[in-house]
């Protein structure tokens, strides 16, 4: 795992915004470290690989299209020292030996649906039950565990693209689902969700990064404090 980081923040999807600033990566490796020949596997037949958003700031985002997971984001601190703020591995066997759903782009359904069960039309469909007998993000084989296809548009904007037939983890209808990552000027991170489908479905897609502001992992990120301006949220059980 990245420099051991193990005081984090999990959070479904955030936009970061801090000062910039400028370093230049030594060798390939990038801004963070990471070694892109790490990222370069075969997972169930499709190839993976590392993606690398720049910004003129200085600012760098690695993704790889395992998932679809933002591995690191490099930004700077207060005094203009970048550091990585979010979990992550540094290859694609630790991602598979360590299952995790470390910044995934999560499908087809985030959170719990309960008992895995829905009604389309007054049809009751099971789905796979993987979390206290409910359907956790999109079941045991969700998307975070399979390969998006990632296209590069320019430095700064990268899609990842999944396709997803009728009845995968008995969800209906196919699903043809794009992500894009926009690394702003600003130093903010945007990440829009697009799908379409064949057949009247259910769909809840978000970014799955764990944050430590600090780039730290010896100091806690239980004095972060976080906003969401929603209007609703989903209330919990014990479950």
């Amino acid at each position: 795992m990245k420099k051991e980081r193990n005081a984090i923040l999990g959070v479904g999807l955030i936009t970061v915004l801090l000062a910039s600033c400028s370093q230049q990566p030594q060798s390939n490796l990038t801004v963070s470290g990471l070694d892109p020949q790490n990222f370069v596997a075969d997972v169930k037949g499709k190839p993976t690989s590392l993606y690398t958003l720049k910004n003129s700031n200085g600012m760098e985002v690695c993704v790889t299209n395992f998932g679809g997971r933002i591995v690191s984001i490099m930004v700077p601190d207060k005094n203009d020292s970048l550091r990585d703020v979010v979990l992550g591995f540094d290859s694609i066997a630790d991602y598979i030996n360590k299952p995790s759903d470390f910044g995934a782009a999560i499908g087809r359904y985030a959170n719990r649906i309960n008992k895995g069960k829905i009604v389309i039309d007054g049809d009751s469909v099971q789905l796979p039950t993987n979390n206290f007998g409910h359907c956790l993000h999109g079941g045991p084989q969700g998307w975070q565990y399979q390969v998006y296809e990632g296209k590069q548009l320019n430095d700064t904007t990268l899609t990842m693209t999944m396709y997803s037939p009728d009845g995968d983890q008995n969800f209906p209808g196919a699903v043809t689902a794009t992500v894009t990552y926009t690394l702003s000027g600003d130093n903010a991170l945007d990440i829009k969700y697009d799908a379409t489908t064949d057949k009247k479905t259910v769909i809840n897609m978000t970014n799955h990064s764990y944050f430590n502001l600090s780039g730290d992992p010896s100091q806690p990120a239980t004095d972060h404090i976080l906003y969401i301006n929603a209007d609703n949220y989903t209330p919990v059980d014990s479950t």
